[in-house]
């Protein structure tokens, strides 16, 4: 994952940003079901992978597939990154290590979904009682949001083929 992420940053060519970025998502959502998050991975799989890189290729149809060179390095960004990245590694410090029982998560939450989604929602699968009850609202938010994108891409692109088609039907001065 980290040299194609190296190779994204590094790359000029838009097409190959493009596939690069489709191969990242697809190896982020290997590593989601690698931590038994099967749900999370189909969702990486489908709509990182999937639908973002057919949308991207589509814009790259209309648009140049080089990216221009900057004139100087921009440090900034650079430093903005590195102290974002600075922040969330420190913040990652307090954290239970990975899979100990003692976690906050399986203290409270999780035994009370165990015990009473049956009950509650009467739904026998545990995981489709918790995204299709309890957190029904959050996974219809993503749903709106993943559609709002979509239909915002698809605008600018009808507006790009539009302006196209008027400049094609000017008669030349």
């Amino acid at each position: 994952m980290a040299a194609a992420v190296v190779a994204l940053a590094r790359s000029r060519n838009l097409f190959a940003v493009v596939v690069l970025s489709g191969v990242y998502s697809f190896m982020m959502a290997t590593v989601l079901v690698a931590l038994d998050a099967v749900d999370v991975a189909m969702t990486e799989a489908s709509v990182g992978a999937g639908i973002s890189t057919v949308l991207f290729l589509a814009t790259l149809h209309l648009v140049k597939s080089t990216e221009m060179k900057q004139i100087r390095v921009k440090l900034l960004p650079l430093f903005v990154v590195a102290v974002t990245g600075g922040v969330l590694v420190w913040g990652t410090l307090v954290l239970p290590p990975f899979g100990t029982a003692d976690a906050p998560i399986h203290k409270h939450v999780a035994p009370r979904y165990l015990s009473e989604s049956i009950k509650e929602t009467n739904v026998p699968n545990v995981v489709t009682s918790i995204l299709a009850d309890y957190r029904s609202f959050d996974t219809l938010g993503e749903t709106t949001v993943i559609f709002t994108a979509g239909i915002g891409v698809l605008l600018l692109l009808r507006r790009s083929r539009r302006r196209e088609a008027d400049q094609d039907a000017e008669p030349p001065q």
